[in-house]
């Protein structure tokens, strides 16, 4: 009779222990409204424009995160001493027809913001857009170079970062959800 007790007990046990568990999981819906499946952003074009003169820096990575590494291309040099008006277009080209991923970040403008820093002397980048908040975004820039010389440009988009911030990745937080660096030459 005692082993019978037991065993009833124990299942008795285990029946609440399955309950307790049932009633405390959460569903689907209390999920935080900030989970965030990243998006696929195979190609940035940077086109920076003065007048007639027209540079685009260009990052494609066709198969996505993880195949091959991705290519960057600079169509020419930067002018030195000129201002450039900077426009970043973001694609996911794994579709067909190519899904525009700009659109998203205009959308969801208080959830982004874009970041630059350059090795090249004298050339600054700033951002002259703000998102719905009043935050600069990134989208669209001006660039003004300095005398001849050569470096790098590196774009990072960062998602949910603090806003406001001093400017700079590092400290903005969030996650990084595109980092490219192109190598150009300002003569």
């Amino acid at each position: 009779m005692k082993i019978t007790n037991t065993v009833k007990t124990i299942k008795l046990l285990a029946i609440l222990f399955i309950s307790a568990l049932t009633f405390t999981a959460c569903s689907e819906d209390d999920h935080d409204d900030h989970d965030h499946e990243e998006e696929v952003i195979t190609t940035v074009n940077y086109t920076l424009t003065s007048g007639s003169d027209v540079v685009t820096l260009t990052y494609r990575d066709l198969d996505g995160e993880g195949g091959n590494e991705g290519v960057t291309t600079v169509s020419g040099s930067l002018s030195a001493n000129t201002t450039y008006a900077g426009a970043i277009e973001l694609l996911n080209e794994t579709e067909s027809p190519a899904e525009n991923m700009t659109e998203e970040i205009e959308e969801e403008d208080d959830e982004y913001e874009f970041f630059f820093t350059s090795t090249v002397t004298g050339l600054t980048i700033s951002k002259t857009d703000v998102d719905g908040d009043g935050n600069p975004l990134g989208l669209e820039t001006s660039l003004a170079s300095g005398a001849a010389g050569s470096g790098s440009i590196t774009i990072v988009l960062k998602h949910e970062p603090t806003k406001p911030n001093d400017g700079t990745s590092a400290s903005a937080g969030g996650s990084t959800e595109l980092e490219v660096t192109f190598n150009v030459t300002v003569q």
